[in-house]
């Protein structure tokens, strides 16, 4: 197996480089993407020492040159300049309401932050109970955190019109309230502008006491033709696994990681939910607002105490920056972005580069070095799973 392995991605090695190296479409990233995530999975399977690091050097440069294509082509779609993927914006309006007009009582499955290579090592754990009818990778807006993935999701709209159009339901990065308060009214509103009177059912889940709860009421639910479950233990593992050595350690790299998302599902409560939902016989889709990157490379920034404190993506009036080492965007509403005051700017991290205060500087760099972060450009963060999966009973 190993020898299989190994001459197959030594004979695909060269190939990919040149996809890499011409890649002129998101369908060509998309395509690159899948093929690293397989061949990643594939070495891991086969325990090949070595391999490994050559994948990584070659998912380096697949993230430099895809860092490179988003700054060319992101502004373009979101002013409709084409062919654009389907963004978070589309997601709601795609792949539910269609479902929905056909008939179908639809369950509605976002596991906050959920990479693609995490969605295939948990697929096996279901596939005796449910298929995959179709199965894609979307494109999560800039910045790619929840605050602002999620709220497009939800609502339909990027995150300028959010702020236009409901003020109240806006919460600007320098503010100290949740920033995803308002996503079930954001959801009504999306499915009224598209003519859609749908009963639906919106649940959050942050805790396993919360999840736990909800898998014993879930037959409650199952009457109304949409159900929309937001789980954040992926999320959380991220966050926890930057603020716990304990968590660090256990998740000590990408293999970990997956291993630990694993671990967890296999005996969560959600596990349970989506065997009772294959028992009802209830369509699932499953998907996320936006990914996460490993970064290993600081570079320096400096901004005052109203500029937002992500790692992977910053906005404020007083940037002090490289622009080479950064997406630098002067004008927020050409990326469909709400300016916190009249001069505010954002800048993204690109690859496994994060930004770092020089006061402090060797501190936060051994603090951060080495963690999963999101908001930032990547094909971790940006290219995420879209499922659409039916009971085999």
């Amino acid at each position: 197996v190993s020898e299989k392995t190994v001459s197959g991605y030594q004979s695909q090695f060269g190939a990919l480089s040149s996809m890499i190296n011409q890649a002129a479409s998101i369908e060509d990233w998309m395509t690159i993407y899948k093929k690293l995530v397989f061949w990643e999975l594939e070495i891991e399977k086969a325990e090949i020492e070595g391999l490994d690091e050559v994948l990584k050097m070659q998912k380096a440069e697949a993230n430099h040159e895809f860092s490179r294509f988003i700054k060319h082509h992101y502004p373009g779609w979101i002013h409709g300049d084409g062919p654009i993927p389907v963004l978070s914006t589309d997601i709601i309006r795609e792949s539910v309401m269609p479902l929905i007009d056909r008939g179908m009582n639809v369950f509605f499955l976002l596991i906050d932050n959920l990479r693609y290579d995490q969605w295939r090592v948990l697929y096996p754990l279901i596939q005796d109970i449910y298929r995959v009818e179709e199965e894609r990778l979307y494109c999560s807006i800039l910045p790619t955190a929840t605050q602002y993935a999620r709220n497009a999701i939800f609502s339909g709209l990027m995150p300028l019109e959010i702020h236009r159009r409901y003020p109240d339901w806006w919460i600007h990065d320098d503010e100290d309230e949740t920033k995803n308060q308002f996503e079930s009214e954001l959801l009504e509103e999306q499915l009224k502008r598209h003519g859609k009177k749908i009963d639906f059912h919106y649940e959050k889940i942050n805790d396993p006491a919360g999840g736990q709860k909800y898998a014993g009421l879930l037959s409650n639910h199952l009457h109304h033709p949409l159900n929309v479950l937001v789980y954040n233990f992926v999320d959380m593992l991220s966050h926890a696994r930057t603020e716990s050595d304990m968590i660090r350690e256990l998740a000590g790299d990408e293999r970990a990681y997956r291993s630990i998302t694993i671990s967890w599902f296999r005996h969560s409560s959600l596990h349970d939910i989506i065997k009772e939902l294959a028992r009802k016989n209830i369509k699932l889709i499953i998907t996320t607002d936006h990914g996460t990157t490993l970064v290993r490379n600081a570079i320096k920034v400096v901004g005052d105490r109203f500029t937002s404190t992500n790692i992977r993506y910053k906005t404020g009036r007083s940037l002090d920056y490289n622009p080479k080492d950064v997406f630098e965007v002067t004008h927020p509403e050409k990326l469909g972005l709400p300016r916190i005051n009249v001069s505010s700017k954002y800048i993204f991290a690109t690859s496994d580069d994060y930004m770092v205060y020089p006061k402090n500087f060797n501190h936060f760099v051994t603090y951060y070095n080495e963690t999963f972060q999101h908001g930032g450009i990547s094909l971790q963060e940006m290219l995420i799973p879209l499922v659409e999966l039916t009971p085999k009973t």
